[in-house]
């Protein structure tokens, strides 16, 4: 079976602590979807497919009426794991809208592009800000790789930013 890489997000975050859906969710919007985002969509029908596979275990712990259910990682599935991991990454995707409406800019007036960088400007320096609104609790869990991820975040998007800037001073040239 081939996995997707939100099966392996998903199996990361219960490789450790077994966690439902919905936590896997909040520890995805508050580490990774800087880098790899995972929706409701996406996460859901992973975990079936994933306890379906046997790399997964699901139990019933349901918080007071709700219904709810706790994943943890199978030995084969931290098998699974180690082994993606040990893996050169095959994708380097970057997703980012304002270099998509960039590239298209032509058919706009000139400073129409120069907007659309300064808006790539200070969308990256809100992540940075955010991101470093983080770091003094990464710091604390004394977790040195997830820190090392996040500080790489703050610097790329830095620097993205200072590229805006660069950009902007050309088109303005």
């Amino acid at each position: 079976m081939e996995l997707s890489p939100t099966a392996y997000v998903i199996l990361g975050m219960v490789s450790r602590t077994p966690h439902s859906g919905y936590e896997i969710k909040a520890l995805v919007d508050n580490s990774t979807r800087f880098f790899w985002a995972a929706s409701y969509g996406q996460i859901y029908p992973e975990l079936k497919r994933l306890a379906e596979a046997g790399l997964v275990e699901g139990s019933d712990a349901p918080r007071g009426d709700r219904k709810r259910t706790v994943y943890a990682i199978t030995k084969t599935g931290r098998a699974e794991l180690r082994d993606w991991l040990r893996r050169p990454p095959e994708t380097s995707e970057m997703r980012e809208e304002g270099l998509l409406k960039l590239f298209f800019a032509g058919m706009l007036e000139p400073e129409e592009g120069v907007e659309i960088l300064r808006a790539m400007r200070e969308r990256r320096l809100a992540v940075a800000d955010q991101l470093r609104a983080m770091e003094p609790e990464a710091i604390e869990k004394d977790d040195d790789l997830p820190l090392m991820v996040l500080q790489g975040g703050i610097e790329f998007s830095q620097w993205f930013a200072d590229w805006c800037d660069r950009m902007e001073a050309r088109l303005l040239a």
